[in-house]
């Protein structure tokens, strides 16, 4: 569940419309077979006609950062790799983004606990190099006061992406000022950082994955956070599948996070390629939000164009529904020398 060789990129793993972020559209814990088709190479399937209705507000570019933190800290960044601190542990992994200079001496990247090594390609399998002593695949980790467990993948990551943080204070913020029961759908869920967020600040959550294993890390997760009597319902199911039977059973969210990959398989073999698919999920996410919904967040660490893509796509998707949209890039601010680290793409709709 890669994204594609644009250095944009996913090093998750997913599955298309499961939960995981795989990301989720249809994508498995497996590297895709190939790359993800260009815009131009891609075949129009259905042509659906344009939504009319007054365009939703826009407010962009809109730069959302991570700074420092004692739970995380992109502590340096460069050569194209980065130097992270989560928790205790500090981690050396690939960054193709990061084509500047490093700030910190060597003795400071030597000084390391993990680093990724082996086969760095996008869709190919690496594996960790421990210098001071092995370590277990999990560790414990802390977001905001939640414990969840960093992991060690052959894909580079660690379960936790850190840029999201600003989307997942935005959406605590929405749910707590509702002052109403809040249903929050996350699809592509992955490890379920965004559902225990929004289930702690009071919202019943359907988290979806197409990953059977990331589900089972997801509900991990919950229970090391100490929220296993919150209402969040664990579906490992492709979630383009997903969300077309709930538009046929007429189910309807307040908030809806999707972050799909470029490219990823669901677990019946659905494939998911982002710029076919995506149209058609985005849609679906507008036909099931509640009357009075909050927001609907779309996040694209995979695709080959500018934020503006995306933006336009969200802006026609809610034509008559009023609302902004906001989009631009998630950024982690680096410790060293304040430079911005930017991560993925990012549009959503906010009704107010």
């Amino acid at each position: 569940m890669k994204h594609s060789r644009d250095k944009r990129r996913d090093d998750r793993p997913r599955t298309s419309a499961q939960p995981t972020h795989a990301r989720s559209g249809p994508r498995s814990m497996e590297p895709p077979a190939k790359a993800l088709r260009e815009p131009a190479q891609v075949a129009a399937t259905e042509h659906l006609p344009r939504l009319s209705g007054t365009l939703p507000a826009e407010r962009l570019p809109l730069i959302l950062e991570v700074a420092p933190n004692a739970d995380y800290a992109l502590l340096d960044s460069g050569d194209g790799e980065k130097l992270e601190q989560y928790g205790p542990y500090r981690i050396v992994r690939p960054e193709g983004q990061a084509i500047w200079r490093r700030a910190l001496p060597q003795s400071d990247w030597n000084s390391v606990d993990a680093i990724f090594t082996g086969d760095t390609d996008e869709e190919g399998m690496g594996r960790w190099r421990f210098p001071k002593a092995p370590l277990g695949e999990t560790w414990p980790m802390k977001h905001d006061g939640i414990h969840y467990l960093g992991r060690f993948t052959s894909f580079r990551h660690v379960g936790v992406f850190p840029e999201q943080a600003s989307h997942w204070d935005h959406m605590a913020g929405l749910i707590e000022r509702a002052r109403r029961p809040v249903k929050v759908l996350n699809l592509f869920g992955y490890t379920g950082l965004a559902s225990l967020v929004a289930a702690r600040a009071g919202a019943e959550v359907t988290h979806v994955d197409a990953s059977k294993k990331a589900i089972g890390w997801a509900r991990e997760n919950q229970e090391m956070a100490g929220l296993s009597q919150k209402p969040i319902r664990w579906i490992c199911e492709d979630a383009m599948k997903f969300a077309e039977r709930e538009a046929r059973r007429g189910s309807h969210y307040d908030i809806i996070l999707f972050d799909p990959p470029a490219y990823g398989r669901g677990p019946k073999g659905e494939v998911w390629q982002l710029f076919e698919d995506l149209p058609k999920l985005t849609d679906l996410c507008r036909q099931i939000l509640t009357p009075k919904p909050l927001a609907v967040v779309l996040t694209a660490y995979s695709i080959r164009s500018s934020f503006f893509a995306i933006h336009a796509l969200m802006r026609d998707s809610f034509a008559g529904m009023g609302g902004t949209v906001e989009s631009g890039e998630l950024i982690i601010r680096e410790k060293a020398a304040g430079r911005a680290l930017s991560t993925s793409l990012f549009s959503r709709w906010i009704s107010a």
